[in-house]
């Protein structure tokens, strides 16, 4: 089946908006689709099981005259590619970096970066965005007087249940859960459910074992990825294993961005932007705990984001600061991965997904 992806732009990026190409799993090629111009800053998106509708966040720090970036919706053909655009709205905070639709697919939340709160925003049955249903502020701060003096939400993850709602904070080195009401699309804290990091750790993204026992969190300073049991009853999460991200040998800077569990569930992927890596780990399926299998250059620069295919076979690599997407095959017995030898050339991608057809 033939898939999409789209990529987006960061600030000053040189892209000019959603990119969408046809990827063939086999053979391994590309296809240019179409290009959605205009569209400012779409640094992440996530679409509807259909893909009759896409959401994605517009990283600003000002939008129609407030100290507020936005969420945009799209009505997508999966024939053609072609977006067409809904609506906007505010998202209540600053550098929206996130959306996540909820399992009901009623609503879309968004994570505020550096304003550090997080918005609902219910849809309604044409695919547009209604006004939000909340907006929940985070405060405080925590180690690195540099990156930590205040809340910066980076992600949102709805459990199984749809009942919990958590948001890596990376600011406040804190996984903030909420009690979710998937009817009203409010929120409301639950100290009892959260999870609180090693302090300077900086947790940016967060997956949920597919067999609802683990959860891991990748955290962006100290670059290390937290491994946790998942109590799906009681929707709280028990920190057991910190693992590095890096060879033991390397002595550079470097911070992580995205991490992914494989399609099996056996194999678990994580990014390094100054490595220029993907780190890669097995799974026990007993305990959750990881091991390091080794690492994988991304063949480029700054790697903010990958995704690996409905198949499981490729993995896709958003270099974003040498413009480039770099296809990986992927072995489905060993974990591994191998430089396919195709690179697509796209001006800043900060964002790739792959979504059948």
């Amino acid at each position: 089946e033939p898939i999409r992806f789209g990529t987006g732009r960061i600030l000053e990026g040189k892209g000019e908006g959603i990119y969408c190409y046809r990827f063939d799993p086999e053979k391994g090629r590309f296809r240019f689709v179409s290009l959605a111009k205009g569209i400012v800053n779409p640094s992440f998106l996530t679409a509807t099981k259909n893909l009759n509708y896409i959401y994605a966040v517009n990283e600003l720090k000002r939008a129609e005259g407030q100290d507020s970036g936005m969420i945009s919706a799209f009505a997508f053909d999966p024939a053609t590619g072609g977006l067409t655009f809904l609506n906007s709205r505010l998202t209540g905070g600053t550098d929206p970096c996130f959306v996540a639709l909820d399992r009901g697919e009623r609503f879309a939340a968004v994570a505020n970066f550096m304003s550090g709160s997080v918005a609902v925003f219910p849809l309604r049955p044409d695919g547009s965005l209604g006004e939000a249903s909340c907006v929940a502020q985070h405060s405080g701060r925590s180690l690195d007087a540099a990156r930590q003096a205040g809340p910066h939400a980076h992600s949102v993850i709805f459990d199984s249940s749809n009942r919990t709602m958590f948001v890596p904070d990376l600011g406040l080195d804190s996984i903030v859960a909420y009690d979710f009401d998937e009817t009203s699309g409010r929120v409301a804290a639950n100290p009892a459910r959260s999870a609180v990091s090693i302090p300077g750790a900086g947790p940016r993204y967060m997956e949920i074992h597919g067999n609802g026992r683990f959860a891991y969190t990748v955290n962006e300073l100290s670059s290390t990825i937290t491994a946790s049991t998942y109590d799906d009853h009681d929707m709280t999460l028990s920190a057991f294993q910190e693992i590095s991200t890096l060879p033991a040998d390397y002595m550079g800077k470097s911070s992580c961005a995205d991490l992914h569990i494989g399609v099996s569930g056996r194999f678990l992927y994580a990014s390094n932007r100054g490595h220029d890596s993907i780190a890669i780990y097995s799974i026990d399926e007993s305990t959750g705990r990881l091991l390091a299998l080794g690492h994988e250059s991304t063949r480029g620069g700054v790697p903010r984001n990958f995704t690996l295919d409905a198949t499981g076979r490729w993995m896709l690599v958003a270099n974003q600061d040498t413009d480039q997407i770099v296809l990986y095959s992927v072995d489905t017995v060993t974990g591994m991965l191998e430089f396919s030898g195709t690179e697509l050339k796209v001006p800043t991608p900060v964002f790739v997904r792959t979504f059948p057809a």
